[in-house]
């Protein structure tokens, strides 16, 4: 399994291992709908635009390399890259709460309503795009492209494991890192809490540049944005917003009559879907081009269905049900997929296909409302 695979699936693990921990041990009810729509709020397409990110960072440095940073001894360099890549995000992060165009592409981060593990995963589309031009920057002054990726890597390790439920207080860490106790305070709804604690690692941006809040005791914490009606479409979280911006209306699809099942059937499919993320990203360079485009297709159409079947849209239903069949039936026949884990994410997704047909044809029988 490749690097960039195996990170997805440890990512996958925790936010299960997190959920379940919650689940047992708080009694906290497990949130599928804004779980699933964390996991799944577009990483295949934002696997592409990552690589956009990785690419352009390339041909600036290869272009507009002013070869300052990279004559440094090795050592240096990394430390600098370091410190440097956690500043521009420490940027990035509060103009996009300044910028309307920005904060269009940033609100679907914070629309999560429950802070847990997921939520460190949930993002725009776009995301990678807006946050270039802040980082850019150190393609000019030379940052090595390995350099580049391996620290971007390490302070996104660090943002994720900041959105984790279970740790309240980090005791000295506290005082220097960006920690889930101030994390929690930067998604807060309170007055007291907009627009603090922008950091991504390291809490001396906030510090130096006065956005600093601590968490306060006895204020309830409540998440997500104010003012804003939640959707589990990934199409319309990461679209609505810029629309909006551009004084544009969004398109909107009319559906005959909801459709309601289960939240824990739309945890287990957003679930084997990300397993199927994993696949690709794992796969990508062996596939040939139809296969590699069929499966990013048909990923990205699960997701979009995922969501309108959350929404509870009879259309989400219909189109999860025909992905969820037509994908196994598509690799495991025409394209002889054998290996064992494209198999297993492969059945596990006709069985849950079948069982949505059955949920759909006859709802009555399944416990589903219609």
């Amino acid at each position: 399994m490749n690097p960039f695979a195996l990170s997805f699936l440890i990512m996958l693990a925790f936010v299960l291992a997190e959920l379940l921990i919650l689940k047992w041990l708080r009694k906290t009810p497990v949130p599928w709908k804004d779980v699933i729509f964390n996991l799944n709020s577009g990483h295949i397409l934002m696997w592409v635009f990552r690589g956009v990110e990785v690419a352009a960072f390339g041909l600036l440095l290869h272009y507009t390399n002013f070869h300052i940073v990279d004559r440094w001894p090795v050592a240096v360099q990394w430390v600098f890259a370091f410190f440097a890549w956690d500043l521009c995000f420490y940027w990035m992060h509060r103009l996009h709460h300044k910028f309307p165009l920005l904060w269009a592409v940033h609100v679907v981060h914070h629309q999560g309503e429950h802070f847990n593990l997921s939520l460190g995963v949930r993002n725009s589309w776009y995301s990678s795009l807006t946050n270039f031009p802040f980082i850019a920057i150190l393609a000019v002054l030379g940052v090595p492209l390995e350099v580049f990726l391996v620290v971007s890597s390490l302070h996104y390790s660090v943002q994720f494991y900041n959105h984790n439920a279970l740790i309240k207080k980090s005791g000295f860490l506290d005082k220097f890192l960006v920690t889930p106790s101030h994390h929690r305070v930067h998604h807060g709804t309170d007055k007291r809490y907009i627009n603090r604690n922008f950091g991504g690692t390291l809490l001396l941006w906030d510090k130096v540049f006065g956005s600093f809040q601590p968490e306060l005791e006895g204020v309830e914490m409540h998440y997500g944005v104010k003012g804003m009606a939640p959707t589990h479409n990934p199409l319309l979280a990461s679209n609505g917003k810029l629309f909006k911006w551009l004084r544009a209306r969004f398109p909107q699809w009319q559906s005959r009559g909801l459709f309601h099942v289960p939240e824990l059937y739309i945890g287990i499919g957003g679930v084997i879907l990300f397993g199927l993320v994993i696949y690709y990203v794992n796969h990508e360079a062996a596939l040939a081009g139809a296969q590699q485009a069929i499966l990013f297709a048909l990923i990205f159409g699960g997701t979009l269905a995922l969501g309108g079947l959350s929404d509870a849209r009879r259309w989400g239903a219909i189109a999860w049900i025909l992905i969820a069949l037509a994908m196994p039936l598509l690799f495991l026949g025409w394209y002889g997929a054998r290996d064992v884990w494209g198999m297993v994410f492969l059945g596990a997704l006709l069985l849950h296909g079948l069982d949505g047909a059955r949920r759909l044809c006859w709802p009555a029988a399944s416990g589903t409302r219609a």
